[in-house]
C-alpha cells in the first residue's frame, strides 16, 4: 500500500549511479596490478556520504534551474519549502485528501485518486543531510537556510498531516518519571493515607 521512498527522497539522476564496491577476490585468485590498493579501497565514502553528495548536487541544479537563478548565498527557508515542494512529484507514499472516503483508513480497501507524495521520514532525512552538507560546504551554521524555523514547522505539519491521513496517531513520546521520584511518591502517599485512616478511628 503506502511505501516510504527511505534514500530515495530526490529524482534519479541520469548521470549518477551509486557504485556498490564488490570483492570478487577470492581465496584462489591473487589481486592483478590493476586492483586498487587497500588504502585506497578503505578510503570509499560511505552510503550516507554518497547520498548526501548527491542531495547537495541536486539542490544546486535546483537552484540553477530556478526563475530567476538564485545563488546559495541568497537562498532562504522560503526557497528549500519551494524545493520540498517540488519534490513531491516523485514522491511514492499516498496520501489520501480530507474527501477521500479512505482518508484515515491505514489500510484502504482499494485504489484513490489521491496524490503520491514523499513521505515525511525521507523529507526529514534529506534536510538533514542537506543541513549537513551546507557547513561542510563553507555556509555558516547561523545562516542555514536548512535549519530555518520554516522548514522545521514545514516538516511537523507533513508528518502530522501524513499521520492523520492514513490513520496512524502519533504521540509525543512521554518523559519517564525517575524511579527514586515514583518511590517517594508513594511512601509519601501510603504515610498519608495511614494518617487519614489514624484520624477515623
Amino acid at each position: 500500500m503506502d511505501s516510504a521512498s527511505g534514500a530515495g527522497a530526490l529524482p534519479p539522476d541520469p548521470h549518477s549511479t551509486l557504485v556498490v564496491p564488490t570483492n570478487s577476490t577470492t581465496p584462489e585468485t591473487i589481486p592483478g596490478p590493476s586492483s586498487p590498493p587497500p588504502a585506497v579501497a578503505a578510503s570509499q565514502p560511505s552510503r550516507y556520504e554518497s547520498q548526501k553528495r548527491r542531495d547537495w548536487s541536486t539542490f544546486l541544479q535546483y537552484l540553477r534551474n530556478h526563475k530567476p537563478p538564485l545563488t546559495l548565498a541568497r537562498c532562504s527557508g522560503a526557497h528549500v519549502l519551494e524545493f520540498l515542494k517540488y519534490l513531491d512529484q516523485f514522491g511514492k507514499t499516498k496520501v489520501h485528501v480530507n474527501g477521500c472516503p479512505f482518508f484515515g483508513n491505514p489500510n484502504p480497501p482499494g485504489p484513490c485518486a489521491c496524490p503520491l507524495k514523499q513521505a515525511w521520514g525521507s523529507l526529514d532525512a534529506l534536510i538533514g543531510r542537506l543541513r549537513a552538507a551546507f557547513e561542510e560546504n563553507g555556509g555558516r551554521p547561523e545562516s542555514n537556510p536548512f535549519a530555518a524555523r520554516a522548514v522545521r514547522i514545514y516538516l511537523r505539519e507533513v508528518r502530522e498531516g501524513q499521520a492523520k491521513a492514513r490513520g496512524i496517531p502519533y504521540e509525543k513520546k512521554k518523559r519517564k518519571r525517575p524511579a527514586v521520584a515514583m518511590v517517594a511518591v508513594a511512601k509519601v502517599s501510603a504515610g498519608n493515607a495511614s494518617v487519614a485512616t489514624g484520624s477515623d478511628q
